[in-house]
């Protein structure tokens, strides 16, 4: 049986190999800002994970440093480029 870890650290290679190579699949047929917003997604994602389940310490440059990646990701889809 594997201990709740190892169970984690296989969800998140998992997780990771899925962010590499899904979009890959789309990417001819993409507006470019999608990367950019698919990754800044995913490492907001994966903060909040470290904060919330393996308990990191959450400073007030970490809460801002997501804060701008999610205010980031909101400014490049009210943009409209690539729309």
């Amino acid at each position: 049986m594997l201990r709740k870890q190892h169970g984690w650290e296989l969800f998140s290679l998992f997780i990771h190999i899925s962010i590499i190579a899904l979009p890959g699949i789309g990417i001819p047929t993409l507006p470019g800002a999608v990367m950019l917003i698919w990754s800044g997604l995913g490492t907001t994602l994966i903060a909040i994970t470290g904060i919330f389940y393996f308990k990191e310490p959450s400073t007030a440059i970490k809460i801002l440093s997501i804060g701008l990646i999610i205010t980031g990701v909101i400014g490049l889809n009210l943009s409209g480029g690539g729309h």
